[in-house]
């Protein structure tokens, strides 16, 4: 059985996702949009297992120490450099190949979704990744100065889904900014 890769993401308009290594919209902080990172990500279908999540060394480092790992998660950290695990991580792997077999192996008894949750070059892999794909997508209906993108989610390659369990259909609004929930699956 192949796994579903799930990727999990909150964008600008321009399809912005960072700046300086911090959330486009810092200092503003949207605490509901991330429960709903934190519910998607750390929530197993399968009784017993964890999540996984895969993120790269920059985004590793930008979550705030006190926030590190993401707890009820497995983290593994991506980068070619590092030779062990950064402190509080509890995988590495050289590149998301590297990764997708550890966790199909060494971690196949207790790892239940894998979740990508960046950066950059991390969600252009997965998302040319064979396989089924699921992009969560926050869409901020409000541009800020970005400085990392996501790659475009090419309709020719993914179709929104209408709706998914778990996920709200509604317009939301914190702190004077607009989003939306969408899900995209790889066709």
């Amino acid at each position: 059985m192949s796994r579903i890769l799930n990727a999990i993401v909150a964008v600008c308009p321009d399809l912005g996702i960072g700046r300086n290594g911090d959330l486009p919209w810092n200092p503003v902080r949207l605490n509901n949009e991330f429960k709903h990172f934190r519910k998607m990500t750390s929530t197993p279908s399968v009784e017993g297992k964890q999540n996984v999540v895969i993120m790269g060394r920059k985004t590793w480092f930008s979550i705030p120490e006190k926030n590190r790992p993401l707890n009820n998660r497995i983290n593994i950290v991506l980068s070619r450099e590092l030779k062990a695990p950064p402190a509080g991580a509890h995988y590495l792997a050289a590149d998301f190949s590297s990764a997708l077999r550890l966790v199909d192996v060494e971690l196949a008894d207790r790892a239940d979704q894998v979740w990508v949750i960046g950066g950059s070059s991390l969600y252009k892999e997965m998302m040319e990744s064979p396989g089924t794909r699921r992009l969560f997508v926050t869409q901020i209906l409000k541009q800020f100065e970005c400085d990392t993108f996501l790659p475009e989610i090419s309709p020719d390659k993914y179709r929104q889904l209408t709706e998914f369990p778990g996920v709200s259909k509604e317009l939301q609004e914190e702190n004077g900014i607009q989003y939306r929930f969408e899900v995209y699956e790889s066709i």
